[in-house]
């Protein structure tokens, strides 16, 4: 009986070290699972963010690369000063900040200067990029904080790309014109890649 019993005993207690043994592993293999998981997705998340930012830079570069072309040879008639504030909208985060700063305001500061005391020796192509300036300086909070790098700035930066592009279609005789001459060539791709960031943010804040 004593035989039995302590057999009985053992059987049980491997029994439990098994069932235990196999929970354990069961625990293990989820928090696994749940690791790749969070990789995954902060790999995932981090790439997104890292597209977002890039967009960002390309889409700013774009609408600066609009208004220098407004100030050349290639000019159109398109209203080019509605790329100031999509520059402003646009323009990546540490940038901005260091645009609507101490930095900012002195060059701020410098035009306003310039343009009341000294007009002869501020010349016309300055005009919209001092607007800029003036623009991250003095902008309140709510377009800063709210309006910039939310959805509402998204639509109106569309909005702003959709317009320019009509614009620019029928200032250059049809859609074919504004892909086939030259001067049409170089500002239809300009105004395509103010597309870039507001369409791929708003596909990431969708999903």
């Amino acid at each position: 009986m004593v035989g039995g019993k302590m057999g009985y005993l053992k059987m049980k207690t491997d029994s439990d070290l098994g069932a235990a043994t196999e929970l354990l592993t069961s625990d293990l293999n989820d928090v696994g699972t749940a690791m790749k998981k969070f990789a995954n997705h902060a790999i995932q998340l981090g790439g997104l963010g890292f597209g977002t930012s890039f967009l960002k830079w390309v889409a700013c570069f774009a609408a600066i690369y609009l208004l220098i072309l407004d100030r050349t040879n290639w000019k159109t008639n398109i209203l080019t000063s509605l790329l100031i504030p999509y520059i402003y909208l646009s323009l990546p985060s540490w940038l901005f900040g260091i645009l609507s700063g101490e930095v900012g305001m002195w060059i701020a500061f410098i035009a306003v200067v310039l343009r009341l005391f000294f007009p002869k020796h501020f010349p016309d192509w300055l005009e919209l990029p001092g607007s800029l300036i003036l623009l991250l300086v003095v902008a309140p909070s709510f377009f800063a904080n709210t309006v910039r790098g939310g959805i509402i700035g998204l639509f109106i930066c569309l909005a702003i790309g959709c317009y320019l592009l009509q614009e620019h279609i029928r200032a250059s005789g049809g859609f074919r014109n504004s892909f086939t001459k030259s001067n049409g060539l170089s500002n239809s791709i300009g105004i395509l890649l103010l597309f870039v960031y507001p369409v791929w943010a708003l596909v990431i804040w969708i999903l």
